[in-house]
């Protein structure tokens, strides 16, 4: 196996010291550099030529939202973000700008305490490794287009004459998720007559700001669920980090239940609970789509979908950053549609046209 070499950006020395501590004794796993800035970091890039950065946001001279901007135009490299609970709007900036993923550091008392990240930045580092480098070129080419291509919009969206939804879209992602959602919700109208979940595999509090940035896209909106919502025609909701979500019959129509995840739960959100429990509540309207990610979430709930006589859609492996997830579920044989996010977004918004 080759070594992965990688490059630790932050201002806080202490934080540099220790994030190199628990990189180092990841078996295969070098760090080659250590820079306090932005500018010492795009120094040491073209000399070192890393295989991942680590990169704090907050920094003097250059932050980390200008290094991501000259890394993904000249040399698109994996940057994982370390970044605290406090900084959630900035952490989804770095993601739209590039950034691979992150991971939350303790914002009340740095330092010592960013060992309870040790585990979760292994488990990141892991997955950079069993990356392709062509897939970061592609992934660092779609952030830039869609960015340009995005629209922000005013609050005076129409929404659907009916206030139940015809179709049901219920959207899991993980890894790279982010970015590959932005592209997909900006092809919804918010007049459609349609209701969405998103699953996206994320932590506790950062869910809902990431709500409020594809609210902001000016097509669905889209709120962070609260137990016991009901399902809208023109609304999604996003699932809590931390909770699963459920779509639940009423006498009246869908609503969600927000609940604590389960023993049996490999993945938290998980979105097989909430496919299963959209196929059973809805049927054939229901409308799942499998994004970009790491292992096999969504490929038992599409199965559920598809013999309920739902629609099962799937971000093209090649397309994805991170394509565990879609590869699992083509391997179950019930995939209607593959296609790359931005297609993806086209054909399904061409579907859910009121």
């Amino acid at each position: 196996m080759r070594e992965m070499r990688v490059l630790v950006v932050d201002d806080s020395a202490f934080n540099r010291k220790l994030i190199g501590e628990i990189i180092n004794a990841i078996d295969g796993c070098r760090v080659v550099g250590k820079a306090a800035n932005g500018e010492e970091a795009l120094r040491m890039l073209g000399s070192l030529e890393p295989d991942l950065v680590t990169l704090d946001l907050e920094m003097p001279k250059m932050d980390g939202f200008s290094f991501l901007r000259f890394v993904m135009a000249r040399r698109p490299t994996p940057v994982i973000v370390v970044s605290s609970h406090s900084e959630k709007h900035n952490v989804f900036r770095a993601l739209e700008l590039g950034a691979l993923d992150f991971v939350a550091k303790p914002s009340a008392a740095p330092g010592e305490q960013l060992n309870v990240i040790r585990d979760e930045l292994v488990q990141k580092v892991e997955m950079v490794r069993a990356l392709q480098p062509s897939r970061l070129d592609k992934h660092a080419r779609g952030t830039v287009s869609t960015l340009v291509r995005t629209v922000r919009r005013d609050d005076n969206r129409p929404l659907p004459l009916r206030d139940l939804p015809s179709k049901l879209v219920v959207v899991v992602s993980s890894t790279g998720g982010p970015s590959a959602l932005v592209d997909l919700f900006s092809w919804m109208s918010s007049d459609a007559p349609v209701a969405a979940v998103v699953v996206q595999h994320m932590p506790k509090r950062f869910t809902r700001t990431f709500a409020e940035r594809l609210d902001r896209l000016g097509g669905l909106r889209v709120t962070e669920a609260v137990d016991g919502d009901r399902l809208r025609a023109g609304r999604a909701l996003v699932c809590p980090g931390g909770r699963c979500i459920e779509v639940r019959r009423e006498r009246d129509g869908l609503a969600v239940a927000v609940v604590p995840p389960d023993p049996d739960d490999r993945y938290v959100p998980s979105g097989n609970r909430a496919l299963r429990t959209a196929a059973i509540a809805a049927g054939r309207r229901v409308l799942s789509v499998i994004l970009t990610g790491m292992g096999d979430d969504g490929a038992e709930g599409v199965t559920a979908v598809h013999d309920a006589g739902g629609s099962v859609y799937v971000q093209a492996p090649d397309d994805a950053i991170i394509d565990g997830m879609p590869r699992s579920a083509i391997r179950t044989g019930v995939v209607d549609h593959t296609l790359p996010v931005a297609l993806l977004g086209q054909r399904i918004a061409s579907e859910l046209k009121p």
